[in-house]
């Protein structure tokens, strides 16, 4: 990558169907680290496109009574219609039936033919037709179902041709070890060595036309057409100019950034890397799998009927609130829960309790001022320098959330300066101030707030784009520059810029509230829950013989916002990794626990606790106000059985 430009990718979406959480997700987290970039001075292109050849695609035109192009063209439109809808600013949008795509493919295809990299062979294996892969038998589930999707396999017997793929084992697994940042987080890196560890199989990349017509027709063999994924990874290269533009290729390439859900790790951490090396290109920077969205601890999918509809939150609660929800909630890397009571609290607690009363208790003191304006400020005194000080590390914060792929710790940052700024209000009491007359007070307190909400719009303003202007506007700044820089000094609020109600920024959502039945004298008593306190819930006897108790590795802790007791543990049990909530915030610093190797609880149902998903419970010894965490002595893998 260059040092002075940001190039990010979205995967290219599947267009058998309708847009969902998940594509949103990854589209809104692309546009807001590019806009992050773009406020940091660098240069930066952001690609996104959609996938369109394939065995699904057919399908699903068949199924319509449609060609696979007039398939492609209803979906794709959807796709472009909530890119726009979701304020993407993304530079490109490619089409894998481009012609600019399909005649790099059949070049790379050629090429890498005549240096024998491809040959033909028959192949025995079995075959995902929603996956569009093969498998080994030893890597089925239950020797019949897909181990990626869990749908039934077909056992396949037909000549294809391969690419050599492994020939490039040993070099990938190098590489991966010796480029810390290649993989993230460093754990899904893990997961590829660990797949890594068994032979590298050749990778077949054609599929026949007596099966699938849809699709890159090789350049060597016309009964043929290419597989669906070595044609949609080339679309990252095909997009920015490889073999047709060599300036404008070489000023993008390699990708800051190949983001996607972790579902897809395997293609390109596998597939892609072996394919640049073959072809002869540098590496990706950095290959990022986030995680899924879930709802009751499943992942959203249309055949479960749980998938959230972007289109549909963002024209009941508005894109901005939609678009900070996705960013706030989810730790890079982790999975994370949707559900619309949590998006709510979290809209009113953040958006509208915080945001929105701030800054309408400055904007209308301001505007009941006889002068409504932005007022000069006068001398500091220690009140003022501690919310500033409080105000200019939200920046830091946030640029160093940014770099180290943390976006949900940077909004945090920003979201405390905003209480900050509650406090600040209630602690110098302007409309005391103004009782008293004590003008030049009230003026540098106006201003402090004001210039605080200068500053937080501006680093807020990627996540949050049309809101943040709605701020600024607020605020008489009318210039559309917002460059992180000036984010940095504190004074850069111009006095005498004119004050406008903007209105309410974030209007709170009311919850209704679920009817409660009418009790008759048949109703049959309900047994209210006793409270609990502490890490453990009392188990029956027969309950703690099903319990599987295993070690599991702290990999993250933070602090559960507005509580006391509860931390947010990220764990690691053999290769899953999972998210707990354990009442041990008193006891334990995040800090301190983090690397630890506990005791768990590994099959409980997992439950809602603040709002956040616990999926298993840690165990600890409690006595006389004292805690002690349960756990390992010595060397011990996670997700060793304890018993």
């Amino acid at each position: 990558m260059g040092k002075d430009n940001f190039y990010v990718t979205t995967p290219i979406y599947y267009v058998n169907g309708n847009p969902h959480i998940g594509h949103a997700y990854t589209t809104i987290l692309a546009d807001v680290l590019t806009r992050y970039h773009r406020l940091l001075g660098v240069e930066s292109y952001f690609l996104t496109g959609t996938d369109e050849h394939g065995s699904k695609i057919q399908e699903a035109a068949e199924k319509s009574g449609i060609t696979p192009k007039e398939q492609c063209d209803i979906t794709f439109s959807r796709f472009v219609e909530l890119w726009e809808k979701l304020e993407i600013t993304n530079d490109d949008f490619i089409r894998t039936t481009e012609d600019r795509h399909k005649i790099v493919v059949q070049k790379i295809l050629q090429d890498l033919f005549d240096r024998d990299l491809i040959y033909k062979s028959e192949y025995k294996g079995w075959y995902c037709l929603p996956c569009e892969r093969f498998f080994l038998e030893k890597d089925l589930i239950d020797g019949k179902l897909c181990p990626e999707c869990k749908r039934p396999v077909k056992e396949l017997v037909e000549s294809n041709y391969f690419f050599r793929m492994s020939n490039y084992q040993d070099w990938l697994i190098n590489y991966i070890k010796e480029h810390s940042d290649f993989i993230l987080p460093a754990f899904r890196a893990n997961e590829t060595l660990g797949f890594l560890r068994q032979p590298l199989s050749d990778l077949c990349i054609s599929r026949p036309k007596f099966r699938l017509s849809w699709g890159i027709e090789l350049p060597f063999d016309n009964d043929y057409v290419c597989y669906v994924w070595f044609d949609a990874l080339v679309n990252y290269i095909s997009a920015i100019g490889y073999l047709s533009d060599e300036k404008k290729f070489k000023k993008w390439w390699p990708a800051s950034y190949h983001l996607m859900a972790k579902d897809i790790l395997t293609t390109h951490t596998v597939y892609w890397p072996t394919m640049l090396k073959a072809i002869g290109l540098e590496m990706p920077k950095t290959i990022f799998a986030h995680g899924w969205w879930l709802t009751d601890s499943e992942k959203m999918s249309k055949s479960l009927g749980n998938v959230v509809d972007p289109m549909s939150m963002s024209e009941r609660y508005g894109v901005d609130a939609f678009r900070y929800f996705l960013l706030a909630e989810m730790a890079l890397g982790q999975d994370a829960s949707f559900t619309e009571s949590g998006f709510i609290q979290r809209y009113n607690a953040d958006l509208a309790n915080d945001l929105g009363n701030f800054l309408n208790r400055v904007t209308k003191f301001i505007l009941k001022q006889e002068n409504p304006v932005i007022p000069k400020p006068g001398e500091e005194n220690g009140d003022d320098k501690e919310f500033i000080k409080e105000v200019l590390n939200a920046v830091n914060v946030m640029e160093s959330s940014i770099v180290n792929m943390r976006l949900d710790k940077g909004i945090e940052a920003v979201l405390g300066a905003v209480r900050a700024g509650n406090r600040y209000m209630e602690k110098t009491a302007p409309w005391k101030l103004a009782k008293e007359g004590n003008t030049e007070r009230l003026n540098s307190v106006l201003y402090n707030a004001a210039e605080a909400l200068r500053i937080i719009s501006g680093l807020l303003y990627p996540v949050i784009p049309e809101k943040a202007n709605v701020i600024r506007k607020s605020l008489g700044i009318s210039d559309d520059k917002i460059v992180i820089e000036e984010f940095k000094v504190w004074g850069k609020l111009n006095p005498g810029l004119k004050v406008f109600d903007t209105g309410v920024l974030f209007p709170r959502i009311e919850l209704v509230e679920p009817k409660v039945e009418e009790k008759s004298e048949h109703s049959k008593p309900v047994k209210e829950s006793s409270k609990v306190e502490g890490v453990m819930e009392l188990i029956s006897i027969d309950d703690f013989f099903k319990a599987k108790l295993k070690t599991a590795k702290v990999l993250t802790a933070e602090k559960v916002k507005n509580t006391e007791k509860l931390l947010k543990l990220s764990i690691q049990i053999g290769e899953e990794t999972r998210q707990i909530v354990a009442g041990i915030a008193q006891f334990y610093p995040p800090e301190d626990i983090i690397g630890k190797s506990i005791v768990v609880v590994s099959n409980l149902k997992p439950a809602k606790i603040c709002g956040l998903e616990s999926n298993g419970m840690l165990l600890a010894a409690k006595r006389e106000g004292q805690l002690k965490i349960i756990t390992v002595d010595g060397d011990m893998p996670s997700g060793s059985s304890v018993g």
